[in-house]
């Protein structure tokens, strides 16, 4: 009987022990589903077209996969059961290419929503504007754009007809993707550097190890007297941290040959290395950093660095503060640092030294979203060391050349335009930004700015001797209404601006603008081409002109009588054919 009752005890004993177990067991699963966080949204394509069957995936801080789901008929997808922390959202689909959300973080019984878009494998090499973003634009069209991983282009094309390299964060799990290629012939005239015919063969290829190389190469028009032509060639290189890390660095190396490009009777070399990085702090500061060191031969060798600093914080939803450092117009932000985007350095004589352009540009601003207009203020400080003034002319000879040269100015003997270092100065100003949400497809912008800029007082009867020392500096506005976007459906890409400041200045007003380049009427048009099985797929052509009415012309008279001008911004044509496959 006793060893009965014992035999009992421990039966029960056990049973209390399973019981206590399974009941240890049930906590973290009620726990789960009391207290655990979610997350849920929706799949669809480019077009906006709900994505059935799409998988999605939740990584983990260490990249294990966490949860996954399947998206319904309409798109939408659900992920239940998950822990405070940090995530990764990944989504997938045949024929598409994948898109990450990194940075995700959850909070205990919240329910994160998480929209992501897939872009289709031929949409990859689709072409978007390749220019710096001002605070006018949308945030959330920027971060769609260049900051998301959602939808974002391997390739895209400036507006000159030159490839730039844009570095996709999305890279598959298994293996590199594929090489892209795009080949271009462009003609052009009164471009600095840009004129006569030039052929362009860009590769892009993405690494598995969250890696982008891009290599460019130019090749343009050959000039009189036995010289050779214009080479460029450049190789850029992209690199994003791990999974869920908000660091990402780019290195454009650079050598480029400009025979036409004469500074005193001699062409120019030069061989430049830029490279950024660009820090996320957070939902909340955005931290760029970088520059460009340049080395120049024209009779001498000559060198040069070009730093830059962006941050940007955004304190609320609709409120973004910017700081900007920078040394360079071409080289403000992060997404400056590609291949076919560096100008060509102004580089002359002076004292018996290779001189070279340069200059400092700070600048703090604020901007607000009202309603659907996004408005910015900025103030800025220039201390511009040696400012360039364009100009052009008709040079009969040689020896009107060399003449021309020995006053100091860099010519292109193709276009006949030249560049001059004008004298240095300091100016501080004001600018007023506002932009318009996309309608139909297209944004518009107005801007006003304040500050200073270089004018011209040599009139028509000045001697080239004296037009350089005629540039003064002159307290000047300038003002700019611009139109941009897609026309839906045809595919055709837009842009027209006008940008005024009085007729007698000879550079930009604010000329670390974002529009400072685009003086006056300017058109271009970025078209598909289209005609059955009769053309290849990924044929465009592009129009792009500059300054179409000839406004703002500064003449002088050369010392052998030949006209020339001071322009801000002398028309220039340039037309063009590309293939990408």
């Amino acid at each position: 009987m006793q060893q009965t009752q014992v035999e009992a005890r421990k039966d029960i004993s056990v049973a209390y022990l399973l019981l206590m177990g399974l009941m240890m067991l049930s906590v973290p699963v009620a726990w789960a589903a009391v207290g655990g966080a979610e997350i849920a949204g929706d799949v669809r394509d480019a077009r906006g077209v709900a994505q059935m069957g799409a998988l999605v995936q939740v990584f983990g801080a260490d990249s294990t996969s966490v949860g996954t789901a399947f998206t319904d008929l309409r798109g939408r997808y659900r992920i239940p059961n998950l822990n405070a922390g940090k995530y990764v959202v990944r989504a997938s689909a045949t024929l598409f290419v994948p898109t990450t959300r990194p940075n995700l973080q959850l909070r205990t019984g919240a329910t994160a929503v998480v929209n992501l878009t897939l872009a289709a494998l031929f949409d990859t090499a689709s072409w978007l504007p390749a220019e710096r973003r001002g605070a006018d634009e949308s945030e959330e069209d920027w971060k769609w754009t260049l900051r998301s991983t959602a939808n974002r282009p391997i390739l895209r094309m400036a507006d000159d007809g030159t490839l730039e390299m844009s570095l996709s964060e999305e890279t598959t799990a298994a293996g590199n993707a594929p090489s892209k290629f795009r080949t271009s012939v462009k003609v052009g005239t009164g471009s600095f550097g840009a004129s006569g015919t030039h052929t362009a063969l860009s590769v892009h290829r993405s690494y598995a190890a969250r890696g982008v190389v891009n290599v460019r190469t130019d090749v343009g028009t050959g000039v009189e007297q036995g010289r050779d032509a214009s080479q460029e060639v450049e190789v850029g290189y992209g690199r994003r941290s791990p999974l869920g890390s908000a660091s990402e660095s780019r290195t454009v190396f650079g050598y480029k040959s400009h025979p036409e490009l004469a500074a005193r009777g001699a062409g120019l070399q030069l061989f430049e290395v830029t490279s950024a990085q660009r820090l996320s702090l957070g939902d909340r500061v955005d931290v760029e950093a970088g520059g460009r060191v340049v080395g120049v031969y024209a009779l001498q060798y000559g060198f040069a660095t070009y730093p830059f600093l962006h941050v940007v914080v955004r304190p609320t939803g609709s409120w973004t503060l910017q700081y900007t450092m920078a040394s360079s117009t071409d080289l403000q932000r992060f997404e400056d640092v590609t291949t076919g985007q560096a100008d060509i350095p102004v580089a002359l004589m002076r004292d018996g030294r290779l001189s070279l352009e340069g200059g400092r540009h700070q600048e703090i601003s604020a901007a607000r979203r009202a309603g659907s207009a996004t408005i910015q203020v900025a103030y800025y400080h220039d201390d511009i060391q040696k400012g360039v003034v364009l100009g052009g002319g008709t040079f009969a000879s040689a020896g009107n050349v060399e003449a021309v040269q020995s006053n100091g100015k860099m010519i292109d003997t193709i276009s006949g335009s030249f560049r001059v270092l004008g004298p240095g100065y300091r100016t501080s100003g004001a600018r007023v930004t506002v932009s318009s949400p996309k309608y139909r497809g297209l944004r518009a912008v107005g801007e006003y700015s304040s500050g200073a800029a270089l004018d011209s007082i040599a009139g028509k009867n000045a001697k080239d001797g004296s037009a350089e020392k005629g540039l003064r500096v002159h307290r000047s506005q300038s003002a700019t209404v611009r139109v941009d976007g897609s026309v839906a459906r045809s595919g055709t890409r837009v842009r027209a601006s006008y940008r005024w400041q009085p007729s007698e200045t000879v550079n930009a007003v604010d000329q670390f603008e974002m529009f400072s380049d685009q003086a006056f009427l300017g058109v271009m048009i970025r078209q598909p081409v289209h005609w059955g099985d009769r053309l290849p797929t990924g044929l465009t052509a592009t129009i792009d002109v500059t300054n179409l009415l000839a406004e703002g012309y500064r003449p002088f008279v050369s010392t052998d009588g030949q006209t020339l001008y001071f322009a801000q911004a002398p028309r220039t044509i340039q037309a063009g054919l590309s293939l990408s496959f």
